[in-house]
């Protein structure tokens, strides 16, 4: 049977698809044909989570979540399917035939845009950061993770998407003092983060303004899975690839 994995780094992220309390690395049932491993945050805890799924026998990856805006056009909850993974000067694919496939069926309920998707090894903390980023590699969004299960995908001959949600724009960051307050699932230290706040190197404004951009980046996670199903239409691409007779995604290449 062909099944996808979907690899997330954050609980709240996971959340959208199936809401479970899900230990970190355990592969849990996400669907009939659809397998979730939560990741934490980071390349080498996705490559992990990636891993980890092919081990269930998955032929499919998905790397699903949210991403920092890097083009000003961008705001909280729209939708980014890349076209492409840039991560250290590589360019690595997407299945162009599943993403086109996703945003046929997104765009009618979801602001969608295409493009190039950029690796970061630590969250982006400010708009020189992200305009720099962007125009380094031409990317519109970044991300931590979908690198890491890009490679795992193109070095099995599957075929691989990413649907991220954008969570924060240009113009507003994360602060770097709150990062020592978040775990890498996404759960909070709640102790750090009053010490934060009565220290005043994070504000309740700043809270505020996170807290909304979240909600828009899952309300549009959760309609991507309402409107795609759990499996995120991989029947559609998943028969193609085994109609090819060896597993290969034709979109799989430059």
């Amino acid at each position: 049977m062909n099944v996808i994995g979907v690899v997330s780094a954050l609980k709240s992220e996971a959340t959208c698809i199936v809401n479970l309390r899900i230990p970190v690395y355990q592969v849990v049932n996400a669907g009939e044909r659809t397998r979730l491993c939560l990741s934490s945050m980071g390349s080498n805890a996705a490559r992990g989570a990636a891993l980890k799924l092919r081990e269930f026998g998955v032929n499919a990856l998905v790397s699903f979540g949210v991403a920092a805006a890097l083009d000003d056009k961008l705001i909280p909850g729209d939708l980014v399917l890349p076209e492409s993974i840039a991560v250290d000067g590589e360019s690595l694919p997407v299945n162009l035939e599943w993403r086109n496939r996703l945003e046929h069926l997104l765009s009618a309920h979801l602001t969608v845009t295409g493009g190039i998707l950029a690796s970061s090894e630590a969250p982006l903390t400010s708009r020189q950061e992200k305009l720099a980023l962007g125009e380094t590699v031409g990317a519109c969004a970044a991300d931590m993770e979908s690198a890491a299960v890009a490679k795992v995908a193109a070095d099995a001959g599957i075929p691989f998407v990413a649907i991220r949600a954008i969570v924060d724009p240009v113009d507003f960051s994360p602060p770097e003092a709150l990062l020592s307050a978040v775990y890498p699932d996404g759960g909070v230290d709640f102790i750090r983060l009053i010490t934060l706040l009565i220290g005043r190197s994070v504000s309740i404004k700043t809270l505020f303004h996170l807290a909304l951009g979240m909600h828009a980046a899952r309300a549009t996670l959760t309609k991507v899975v309402q409107t795609a199903g759990a499996a995120f239409a991989s029947e559609f691409i998943l028969e193609s690839c085994h109609a090819d007779g060896n597993g290969e995604s034709a979109g799989n290449s430059d």
